[in-house]
This record gives C-alpha cells, sequence and structure tokens, in this order.
C-alpha cells in the first residue's frame, strides 16, 4: 500500500537575525513602528473604530518603503525571500513578477488579538517580527480544508503537524513567515505583559 500526501500547504520560514548589524536594525525597525505610532492620528482613529488593540498603520498608510529608509532596507530583504518562496512554490509567473503591494505596522497591546482572516487580491503574505517578548501570540494557522470536513472526527492529540487542524509557530525577532495568500490565519490574544510588534505585507502578481 502507499500514503500519498497531495496539495500541500507551504509555509517559508526564515531569520533576519543571522547578519551581524541584526541587533542595530531590528532597533531601528523598533524605533521607526513606535514614531508612526505616535504620529499617525488616522491610522489611531482607524483602530479605535474597529477596535483593534494597540496601532496599525494598515489603513492609514501606504508608502512606508518612501517615508523611512529603515523600510525600504526591509523590503529589499523581504523581495528576496518572496523570489525564494515563489521559486519554491512553482509558480510560472511568466512576464510578470511579484511586487510589494503594501507594507503596515502591527504593535498589538497586551490581552489584544487580531481574528481569522485572509489576504484577498495578493498572492504572498507574510509578516516579519520586530519584538516579542515572552507570552507573546504565535500564529495560528488553519487547515484551508476545515469548512469542508463536515462528518469527519477530530484528530488525536498527538497527530503530526501536517494533520492537526491549527498549527501555532512561535515566531521569534527576526523570524520572517509568508504563506499563500488565501490561507486563513489569525493572532491569539497577546499574553505578554508588554507590545509585540510587527511588519505585515503582501506581494501580488503584476
Amino acid at each position: 500500500m502507499a500514503l500519498r500526501t497531495l496539495f500541500a500547504t507551504p509555509i517559508y520560514e526564515a531569520s533576519l537575525s543571522t547578519d551581524r548589524t541584526f541587533e542595530d536594525f531590528r532597533a531601528e525597525l523598533e524605533a521607526a513602528c513606535r514614531m508612526l505610532a505616535a504620529e499617525d492620528a488616522a491610522g489611531r482613529a482607524w483602530c479605535k473604530a474597529h477596535g483593534y488593540g494597540g496601532y496599525t498603520s494598515y489603513a492609514s498608510l501606504d508608502d512606508l518603503p518612501r517615508r523611512a529608509s529603515v523600510f525600504a532596507d526591509l523590503k529589499g530583504k523581504l523581495d528576496r525571500h518572496a523570489r525564494t518562496f515563489a521559486r519554491d512554490l512553482a509558480f510560472d509567473l511568466g512576464r510578470g513578477r511579484l511586487k510589494l503591494d503594501s507594507l503596515w505596522v502591527n504593535i498589538l497591546k497586551p490581552r489584544a488579538a487580531h481574528s481569522g482572516h485572509v489576504h484577498p487580491h495578493s498572492v504572498i503574505s507574510g509578516t516579519v517580527y520586530v519584538s516579542t517578548p515572552k507570552g507573546a501570540s504565535a500564529l495560528r494557522l488553519e487547515d484551508p480544508r476545515l469548512p469542508l470536513m463536515m462528518a469527519a472526527p477530530p484528530r488525536r492529540a498527538d497527530a503530526p503537524q501536517a494533520l492537526q487542524p491549527f498549527v501555532y509557530l512561535q515566531p521569534q525577532p527576526g523570524t520572517v513567515l509568508m504563506w499563500e495568500s488565501w490561507l486563513r490565519h489569525e493572532v491569539p490574544a497577546n499574553q505578554a505583559r508588554t507590545e509585540r510588534i510587527s511588519i505585515s505585507f503582501n506581494y501580488g502578481w503584476r
């Protein structure tokens, strides 16, 4: 007999922390994120109106790589990782290419969360982690087949990770995670005593 594993859901993971200047880069990124949170009145208003527990520039700023050089440097690093992931996914991009469509800051307060969602109109989405204090939320990924499993029994607690309906990835500062944009994901409540800081992004096929 043979057991085949089909229709995989690849998750790309890398780290920026291997660079010898990473800690300086990370500190500069954190300072830039906090500067935006202090200066972006429109973003703070959006967060208040939509019940976001902290700050995000998602709905207010679309020019981060032009706004601060550290975000431009980050874009260059992410572009390289996105190209590698696209090759791993065996994408046939033809005459097009993957282009960074959006880049936004997330500062999640203690006990705040971000409910399950996907990123429509994108090809690859992901997050790079700037500050992950002890107790900071993991990233929860959902098996995309879950809505179709109407009569399936639950998985055993010791089931392999590839068979679990939800997988939790615990990032560290500098971790880069990427996935295909149709994959549903969420951030559970932040159990840290301080803020969890990350920068999320989308790549489109252009």
